[in-house]
């Protein structure tokens, strides 16, 4: 098991530190393989074409420093791949192995990204959930994130 959780109860609800502990840093393309591996093993997570490695090589080019990786005992725990398009920023894929959940590893990893979109001008920051992963509603909302109820997601491939 990478991250044990742990045995006792918390009288109050005090943020935790991750156990063990995980190195959070920015993604680099030589993490790209246990990431992805990381996202295809996270239910909630839907990769497309688009998460192809050469693809998210790019995207990392585009966006230096605004994704990041918790890595433990050398092996990928949580990543976030974040970048903006010089008005508006982007969340995608937030992943943390089950084994290491409740840590704060999501929070940390949420946290420098929108930091690295802030030291870049970014002022507001966008992100999609499946309607069906209240598990994840429910993380995203504790961090004070709003459902847009007057907008709805679209897309289309060109």
């Amino acid at each position: 098991m990478l991250c044990p959780r742990l045995l006792h109860v918390a009288v109050a609800r005090t943020p935790k530190p991750p156990f063990p502990k995980a190195r959070i840093r920015a993604l680099a393309p030589k993490d790209l393989p246990g990431v992805v591996d990381l996202w295809s093993r996270t239910k909630g997570i839907e990769l497309a074409e688009g998460d192809s490695l050469p693809n998210l090589r790019g995207f990392l080019r585009r966006n230096p420093g605004t994704s990041h990786v918790a890595i433990r005992e050398g092996k990928v725990v949580g990543a976030l791949l974040a970048g903006h398009d010089g008005r508006r920023g982007f969340l995608y894929h937030l992943a943390v192995d089950p084994s290491c959940r409740r840590a704060g590893i999501g929070k940390m990893l949420v946290d420098r990204s929108l930091a690295a979109l802030r030291s870049k001008g970014i002022a507001r920051v966008l992100l999609l959930v499946s309607r069906a992963n209240r598990p994840g509603i429910k993380f995203w909302e504790k961090q004070g994130w709003e459902v847009l109820t007057f907008a709805s997601p679209m897309g289309k491939n060109p």
